[in-house]
């Protein structure tokens, strides 16, 4: 991973910290276009009791809105594999790149994506899976909230 991505990355990571110390679920994202990160958000469905707001939907919707070119020259930056619905929205606004912190916790809609002919980066980062591991043992039923079981 370059020093970009370890910056995109970091922003998620910053994000999902900042997520768990407000009380919800540690998922963090980061939306970069021409290098210069655009939009930044975390898992916030248990502070604004959404359904919605997962790390990468709240990332978008604090990204504003961009012509549809913008969002084809961007990196979304997510701590963890983005679901069906974060996956679509990548799908939607033709985002080409993804890179994802891990997938070991949850693998989501990466085999969509690769198939619409999204470029995955697969980081394994240490960090991203320890904060998910520390926090699916501290929270197991939240966590099954989150990802509908």
């Amino acid at each position: 991973m370059d020093a970009l991505d370890r910056a995109g990355l970091d922003a998620a990571i910053d994000e999902a910290r900042a997520g768990l110390a407000e009380g919800g679920i540690p998922i963090g994202s980061a939306l970069m276009i021409d290098g210069e990160i655009v939009g930044r958000g975390h898992n916030r469905r248990v502070q604004e009791g959404s359904v919605v707001l997962h790390a990468e939907m709240d990332c978008l919707e604090r990204a504003g809105r961009f012509p549809a070119a913008a969002y084809r020259r961007a990196t979304l930056y997510t701590t963890l594999s983005p679901c069906d619905m974060c996956t679509g929205a990548a799908l939607l606004y033709g985002i080409p790149r993804v890179v994802i912190g891990e997938n070991e916790t949850f693998l989501g809609g990466e085999a969509l994506l690769e198939f619409r002919g999204v470029e995955l980066v697969g980081a394994e980062d240490e960090t991203c899976k320890q904060m998910m591991r520390d926090f699916i043992a501290a929270e197991p039923e939240l966590w099954n909230e989150d990802i509908g079981e």
